[in-house]
C-alpha cells in the first residue's frame, strides 16, 4: 500500500520556523518527482514546492521563494519542506504530492493533475 505521511506541522508565531516530513512507503519514488501544495481556510488548494526526481532542480510559488526550501532523502524515501520566516498567510493544511511521471525532465510542476499520490496533509497554523 503506497503511503505518504506528512508530519512536522504545528503552532508557530510569525516569523518562526518550522519543517515538514513525507515520508513515503509501498513503493520507490526515486524516479518521481515530489512536490508540496497548501490549503488555507476557504481557498483552493495551491503550489507550494517541488523537486525534481534527480534532486536537482527546485521550484517555488513566489509567495514562498527565498523564504522555503525544499529537499529529499532518497535513503530515507523522505521529502522534506523548511520553512523560515513564517508569516500568517502561510497558515494552512500542507500536503505532500509524488508525480506521476517517470523520470521527468520537463519544468511544470504547478498544476494538481500532474500528482497522483497525496499525503493526508498537516496543520501548519502562524500567529500575528
Amino acid at each position: 500500500q503506497v503511503q505518504l505521511e506528512e508530519s512536522g506541522g504545528g503552532l508557530v508565531q510569525a516569523g518562526g520556523s518550522l519543517t515538514l516530513s513525507c515520508a513515503t512507503s509501498g513503493r520507490t519514488f526515486s524516479g518521481n518527482a515530489m512536490a508540496w501544495f497548501r490549503q488555507a481556510p476557504g481557498k483552493e488548494r495551491e503550489f507550494v514546492a517541488a523537486i525534481s526526481w534527480s534532486g536537482g532542480s527546485t521550484y517555488y510559488a513566489d509567495s514562498v521563494k527565498g523564504r522555503f526550501t525544499i529537499s529529499r532523502d532518497y535513503a530515507k524515501n523522505t521529502v522534506y519542506l523548511q520553512m523560515s520566516s513564517l508569516k500568517p498567510e502561510d497558515t494552512a493544511v500542507y500536503y505532500c504530492a509524488a508525480d506521476q511521471r517517470w523520470r521527468y525532465r520537463g519544468s511544470y510542476y504547478y498544476s494538481e493533475d500532474v500528482y497522483n499520490y497525496w499525503g493526508q496533509g498537516t496543520q501548519v497554523s502562524v500567529s500575528s
